[in-house]
């Protein structure tokens, strides 16, 4: 509990982060976009931002998104198998 609490505060600016990490924070701040292959996934409960083009713009290789019906936000546990065949296909994109 004391983990999620200090990521919370963390992320609301209320208590600081791993120093070692400032860099990297730094950059991830600046929105940079991802050239890499990628496959996004939502949920068709994620309402008008199932479709991923709220995001779409952060990337700039070659991108699929998919929309899995009737699963939450953990992926790898509720879909297992479509969780597993976006990182194949994402090689393969």
């Amino acid at each position: 509990m004391a983990i999620v609490v200090h990521n919370y505060r963390w992320r609301l600016g209320l208590a600081h982060g791993e120093p070692q990490y400032d860099r990297l924070e730094a950059k991830l701040q600046q929105s940079p976009t991802i050239a890499l292959p990628t496959i996004t996934v939502a949920s068709d409960f994620d309402g008008t931002a199932a479709d991923g083009s709220g995001y779409r713009k952060q990337f700039t290789g070659k991108y699929d998104h998919r929309v899995l019906p009737g699963i939450g936000h953990n992926v790898p546990q509720e879909a297992p198998s479509d969780f597993t065949k976006a990182i194949v296909d994402a090689d393969r994109l």
